[in-house]
């Protein structure tokens, strides 16, 4: 019996692989395709990303990635960003003073974390509300992050979302956001142990 059939989305941006990998162990039927009909047609939606805003809103432009995303959220058909696309979901990004939309999923921006030592690397623990499903068996787990840039309010979001956040030298940032199908974090679950793995499951079992 197969698991819940995954696509991820190949818009040229890097760490496809390992997140593959992480969800067909976590118990997905994955595919990698920058098609806009398998995105359409499968049970769950995973739009990964690295490296800078920007470039990667260029990548996901370039395939039809904004139009995949809002029209599978449209339809009520889950999504789940992972790092810079968790950050592409928002209304805008600011990297070095130049303002690039995003897909406007979320209302917000993306901006420089406010520390002294960036990139913020490494494990660190999330701080999530209790009525997440995301979450659940991993409270209090440390989940790896590697990024500069996130959207630092939490005010932006929607009412109802479900926001969980953490902390890099005393300034919180967004972690992660569940709003209905749509599920995003800004640490790699793929590169988070036992933990990752965890979430990962939780995400697929709502498929």
């Amino acid at each position: 019996m197969t698991g819940p059939r995954v696509a991820v989305l190949d818009y040229g941006s890097g760490n496809l692989h390992s997140a593959t990998r992480a969800l067909a162990a976590a118990g997905a039927e994955v595919v990698l395709t920058a098609d806009a009909e398998i995105a359409a047609a499968a049970d769950g939606l995973v739009v990964p990303g690295v490296g800078a805003f920007a470039a990667c809103m260029d990548g996901l432009l370039g395939v039809g990635g904004d139009a995949i995303i809002a029209d599978r959220i449209a339809s009520q058909r889950p999504v789940l960003g992972i790092c810079v696309g968790h950050q592409v979901l928002f209304a805008r990004g600011d990297e070095h003073g130049e303002l690039v939309p995003g897909c406007g999923i979320y209302p917000g921006l993306v901006t420089q974390l406010k520390a002294v030592r960036l990139p913020h690397m490494g494990w660190n623990e999330v701080h999530a509300p209790e009525s997440t499903r995301m979450f659940a068996g991993v409270a209090g787990e440390r989940f790896y992050f590697v990024h500069s840039y996130g959207a630092l309010s939490t005010a932006d979001l929607p009412d109802d979302a479900l926001v969980t956040t953490a902390n890099h030298e005393d300034a919180d940032f967004v972690a992660a956001v569940e709003w209905g199908v749509v599920w995003s974090t800004q640490f790699h679950p793929e590169k988070s142990g036992a933990a990752g793995a965890r979430l990962l499951r939780n995400w697929i079992a709502t498929l």
